[in-house]
């Protein structure tokens, strides 16, 4: 089985319910207006569907919904990815205030509503009671198809998104080729210009530092013979106090033991005042001034301030300019390049047509047997002799779901000729043939449990009892839950769930609870003969569960 258990608090008319579910087919049914669609609701908010204020019971500041589940194999993937605990079961949980904020969970971690759903589309399969209205939305008809065939459209998708970006390309160059022309000259020119400067990376800054230091060469000169003057060649320069000062603390420190730091100060200080006249007299014995190299970079910083203001842009940016410019023209040249658009047009357009034409045989080798077996489904769901096909037409231009129009037909008896579904008059047909459908195309996916919500709306008589042997058998290796009115569709079930309303106080709460034995005698007497309960109704409810068990 897969879901073991669900948690009600304050969700529409429910104020509390904890209840367990079984594996096999569970039905769910009770009084008009009881709520019986409630369960599958809530399931459907803890599995990511829209959050909405409308589900708060009134009163209350907030509803929780909480279900339990087996970990499916698919499941374990979607965990192992988002970083979820993974384990033997899977508890999935979801809020809503009144605010409208929502608030998920999944195995006590905080989730996204997106995640929900991933994890819900394996777990849970629902058919509602209009499941018929998607028979006539070509995507929902293609859809169920392409399930039936197996088919994964996420390549064929990728393919058309890429042929269709080549033709966008393709149209807006030979649209545009005469202002690309212009724009490609101009941006041409601009980089044959620069090109002539021919920028270096950093260059701006060392032309900035070599211009500053020529510019200011005597005062710099000036300055290290003056502070050599000042440190050693005068007759009062700096040195020679150092040097008596540490000659007369030498002279005493085997006496004072006060006077080492000193001492060591000093000749700390005399060698590194030594040190600086080195490096000074070194840099005034290389430093010459050179009046032709400051002209030269007075020309050279010239032409970058120029081009600079030009394109009104700081020096220092000129390098990545041009490097800009360059991977511009790059690209104005390939969208001038209608040959090389057309090429990838046409390979963009040949893959695409490579991969839906497999997909079209698979569509074709599929539909002749997906028609086959609902077919087959719908002549024990009183349509005796009709007819069920799935047409395939060809499209005038390929579309991003392929090369085919996919279409339901269906003759709902003998000798009338297959119409598209959506033009069949009958309601009841409809609702047959959908749930002929959801029963041939619950048995494909992969989720374990699979949720009916009245798809047998419009059946009755031996058509019910057929319904209900069909969810049966679906039972015997899937958990199925179904919500009905029928009777003969509950009389096939495993388990009996029966939801009903009782007023507290001014309030109106529903509650779920199973029922067995008379009690459950006396649920399928009410579903046959109303509120007031005779002999004979009893007499059949026993009859009906006897043969349905």
């Amino acid at each position: 089985m897969a879901l073991k258990r669900i948690i009600l608090r304050d969700f529409v008319i429910v104020s509390e319910l904890e209840l367990d579910l079984e594996s096999g087919f569970s039905v769910l049914t009770g009084e008009t207006g009881a709520g019986k669609s409630i369960l599958i609701d809530a399931l459907q908010l803890v599995t990511g569907a829209r959050a909405d204020t409308g589900v708060i019971r009134e009163g209350a500041a907030r509803t929780d919904v909480s279900a339990e589940f087996d970990t499916a194999p698919g499941v374990q993937a979607i965990l192992d990815e988002a970083g979820f605990e993974g384990g033997d079961s899977l508890l999935l949980r979801r809020t809503v205030d009144t605010q409208g904020k929502s608030r998920a969970w999944v195995n006590g971690s905080p989730a996204t509503a997106q995640q929900l759903r991933a994890i819900g589309e394996q777990l849970l399969d629902i058919h509602g009671q209009h499941a018929w209205q998607s028979l006539t939305r070509p995507e929902a008809v293609r859809g169920l198809l392409d399930a039936y065939a197996k088919i994964n459209t996420a390549t064929l998708t990728q393919l058309w998104t890429a042929w269709r970006q080549t033709q966008t390309a393709l149209t807006q160059a030979s649209a545009a080729q005469d202002s690309l022309q212009r724009e490609r000259e101009r941006m041409a020119w601009q980089i044959g210009e620069v090109d002539k400067l021919a920028p270096q990376p950093h260059e701006w800054d060392e032309l900035n530092t070599s211009h500053s230091r020529l510019s200011n060469g005597q005062a710099l000169l000036d300055a290290a013979e003056g502070a050599v003057n000042l440190l050693e060649d005068e007759d009062s320069n700096a040195l020679r106090p150092l040097h008596a000062a540490l000659q007369l603390l030498q002279a005493q420190v085997h006496l004072e033991a006060e006077f080492k730091d000193p001492v060591e100060a000093l000749t700390s200080s005399i060698a590194q005042v030594e040190d600086a006249v080195h490096t000074l007299r070194s840099y005034a014995r290389r430093t010459e001034l050179d009046p032709d190299r400051l002209a030269e970079l007075d020309q050279r910083m010239s032409l970058w301030v120029s081009l600079a203001r030009r394109y009104k842009r700081p020096p220092e940016e000129l390098v990545e300019v041009l490097a800009a410019w360059k991977t511009e023209l790059a690209a104005l040249d390939a969208a001038a390049d209608l040959e090389g658009l057309q090429a990838a047009e046409r390979k963009a357009q040949a893959a695409y047509l490579t991969e839906a034409k497999a997909i079209s045989k698979q569509r074709a080798k599929a539909a002749p047997l997906l028609a086959q077996s609902i077919t087959q489904a719908m002549q024990g769901l009183g349509m005796q002799g009709g007819q069920f096909q799935v047409a395939l037409e060809p499209l005038a231009q390929p579309q991003q779901s392929g090369l085919e129009d996919v279409q339901f037909l269906a003759a709902g008896h003998a000798g009338s000729t297959p119409r598209p579904v959506g033009k069949v008059a009958s309601g009841g047909e409809l609702s047959r043939m959908a749930l002929a459908i959801a029963v041939t195309t619950s048995q494909l996916g992969t989720a374990q449990t699979l949720i009916f919500d009245e798809v047998d709306s419009g059946v009755g008589g031996a058509v019910a009892e057929t319904v209900g042997r069909l969810m049966q058998q679906l039972g015997s290796d899937r958990q199925v839950l179904a919500v009905t009115h029928l009777p003969q569709v509950a009389a096939c079930a495993d388990h009996h769930l029966v939801v009903s309303k009782t007023l507290q106080g001014k309030a109106t709460l529903s509650t779920v609870a199973a029922v067995h034995g008379e009690q459950r005698v006396g649920e399928i007497a009410r579903m046959l003969g109303g509120e007031k309960l005779s002999s004979t109704t009893l007499a059949h409810a026993k009859e009906m569960l006897q043969a349905g068990l």
